[in-house]
């Protein structure tokens, strides 16, 4: 019984009304005059902070202020910093090809070059690339020596193969394939499945030739080699060689990369002579 009366105290005191009125000084006459609660005070302070709220919370979602807020990045903003990212890796591109022009100007006044292919900037470069990539005496040597120790070694035959022209084509990465190839549906290589950061290595002798990120693909390496190949390697989570770098077969170019869905895997695919051929044919995965 005394809960109960001291919760009906406690509920007549919050609903007490009190009585506010304001008095003309010289008159004495009633201006304005209030009937008030504690519960209408409360009510009031209550609803002036939800306003408050909602108009802070309006403020951040509708206004650029809410970038500032930590760990918040609108999707806009990260369209706008992977576009930069990519206009940047254009813009080096494009000073590495002015770089290459202007070099290959020189070479043509300096009479190292002929001038029949000044205006071929494609031609020139693709030859300088050829001159890096010409094996020296000492390194055919040390292939023919390598074939010749190596020629009855299983289980590197295991992990190579040698096609019709010759050509010995390192297997990428370690790992199963997940995906092949089928160009029917577009798909121009075969998606290795392996472990996260994975070393990704050259499957021949060439030159980086293109390097990019894209939000799809991740980063993006491409080797140029000997007799018209390509190699490409996609979804890499690192790169570890830039364009115009030299690299020799089995050497480290990259870390294996993936987004969370597919998982961590390689996207592999090998051109010759601008048609996508299937790698399964050079190489035992």
């Amino acid at each position: 019984m005394a809960n109960k009366r001291k919760k009906k105290s406690w509920w007549k005191t919050i609903k007490f009304k009190y009585r506010l009125t304001v008095v003309n000084e010289n008159t004495l006459e009633e201006v304005l005059s209030l009937s008030v609660s504690k519960l209408n005070g409360l009510s009031v302070l209550l609803s002036f902070i939800g306003v408050l709220i909602l108009l802070t919370a309006l403020l951040m979602i509708y206004t650029p202020l809410r970038n500032y807020l930590p760990g918040y990045m609108s999707n806009e903003l990260r369209a706008q910093i992977v576009e930069n990212s990519l206009l940047t890796d254009s813009l080096e591109r494009a000073v590495e090809r002015q770089n290459r022009y202007i070099q290959n100007v020189q070479d043509v006044l300096a009479g190292k070059m002929t001038t029949d292919s000044v205006l071929k900037v494609d031609s020139l470069t693709e030859m300088k690339v050829d001159e890096l990539m010409t094996a020296t005496v000492r390194e055919r040597e040390f292939a023919d020596q390598y074939e010749k120790d190596e020629r009855y070694n299983l289980t590197n035959y295991a992990q190579q193969h040698v096609n019709a022209d010759g050509m010995v084509f390192f297997r990428p990465v370690r790992g199963m394939i997940s995906k092949r190839f089928d160009k029917q549906e577009a798909h121009y290589g075969v998606d290795i499945a392996a472990n996260p950061n994975e070393s990704v290595l050259a499957t021949l002798d060439g030159a980086v030739i293109w390097t990019t990120f894209t939000p799809q693909m991740g980063y993006v390496v491409a080797v140029q080699h000997k007799k018209d190949w390509v190699s490409i390697y996609k979804n890499c989570e690192t790169l570890l060689k830039m364009e115009g770098e030299t690299v020799k077969a089995g050497e480290v170019i990259a870390l294996v990369g993936g987004k969370e869905k597919s998982g961590p895997h390689l996207h592999f695919e090998l051109w010759h002579k601008g048609q996508a051929q299937n790698p399964e044919t050079y190489i035992v995965f």
